[in-house]
């Protein structure tokens, strides 16, 4: 087949019933208009979906779908459909349909005026209370680790142009963050305002977890500040205890002012024990994924790939 225009990435997880509506609204959306082709990434559902797609594949041009052996989580899944694609740009949206299909073109268009990925700004978000905290709590962190443009909101509805997207299959890492990756190659990013639906049928596969996975990623995997502020706040504590010894060497010789008892040291202990076991966890969580890294722990294992005709 020719080089298509854009590769539509789409991490599937138990969508089985709105997968096939999904592959419709964007082939009625965008035939005719530009060319394209269609990766879905099934991320080990324990539904249908993988039956579905594959079903997709046989009546459809220019589809290709992937399986993995496991659960990789989202970030993961979308590295092995970009890996794969062919396009001059990719979208990466999500498979439940609260992203817009008539909107890949508005992202195309702006993201051809000469910057590097284009994300979609919800002008009103349709996702629970624990979602839109930690994507705000998330997207405040990436403004201190990896400079955020403020602003931006990194939102998982998204076009990278090419040349991007050639710098973003070269991480190695085994705990990819789509977003923490793009910043860490550019700042020429925009955004452009669009509708955010109610999800067809189900419920979002968010939790809170899943929003701490990401905290995680972002805060050890793409800088070493956290290590800094462990070795400051380290500084802090060793200059507090400091003046509260020579404070209670003072009360105790001169003033004899001081209350009998282990109040103050259990106290002194508690904080200064805490403090330890934070900065040597930040210390083992960095330790731990050199480890993996190292070892080669895959990003994601392809059990199977189906193309269609027009597309193998």
């Amino acid at each position: 087949m020719n080089t298509p225009e854009i590769s539509i990435i789409i991490p599937v997880y138990n969508s089985e019933e709105i997968i096939e509506e999904l592959n419709n609204l964007l082939f009625r959306t965008l035939s005719n208009q530009i060319s394209f082709e269609i990766i879905f990434v099934n991320d080990c559902s324990t539904d249908g979906s993988w039956q579905k797609i594959t079903a997709i594949s046989e009546t459809y041009d220019d589809i290709t779908g992937i399986n993995l052996f496991k659960n990789s989580g989202q970030d993961n899944a979308i590295l092995a459909g970009i890996r794969i694609s062919k396009g001059n740009y990719c979208v990466v949206m999500d498979d439940d349909l609260q992203h817009l299909p008539t909107d890949i073109l508005k992202l195309y268009n702006e993201c051809k005026k000469g910057f590097d990925v284009c994300y979609a700004n919800f002008i009103t978000r349709k996702q629970n209370v624990i979602k839109q905290i930690g994507s705000n709590i998330n997207g405040k962190i990436a403004e201190i680790l990896v400079s955020k443009p403020k602003g931006i909101y990194l939102s998982p509805f998204k076009i990278i142009a090419k040349k991007t997207i050639n710098e973003i299959i070269k991480f190695a890492g085994p705990y990819p963050y789509i977003d923490g990756i793009i910043l860490t190659i550019t700042n020429n990013i925009t955004q452009i305002e669009s509708e955010h639906q109610n999800r067809m049928s189900g419920k979002s596969n968010y939790t809170l977890s899943k929003s701490v996975d990401v905290f995680i990623k972002l805060f050890t995997g793409f800088s070493v500040i956290p290590l800094r502020i462990a070795t400051y706040t380290g500084f802090l504590a060793t200059l507090t205890g400091l003046c509260l010894s020579f404070k209670y060497l003072y009360d105790y010789f001169i003033t004899k002012d001081f209350i009998e008892g282990w109040t103050t040291v259990v106290v002194l202990i508690i904080f200064f024990g805490g403090l330890i076991l934070i900065t040597l966890g930040i210390i083992g969580e960095y330790i731990g994924r050199i480890y993996l890294t190292l070892n080669n722990k895959p990003q994601y294992s392809i059990s199977e790939i189906v193309r269609s005709k027009t597309n193998a």
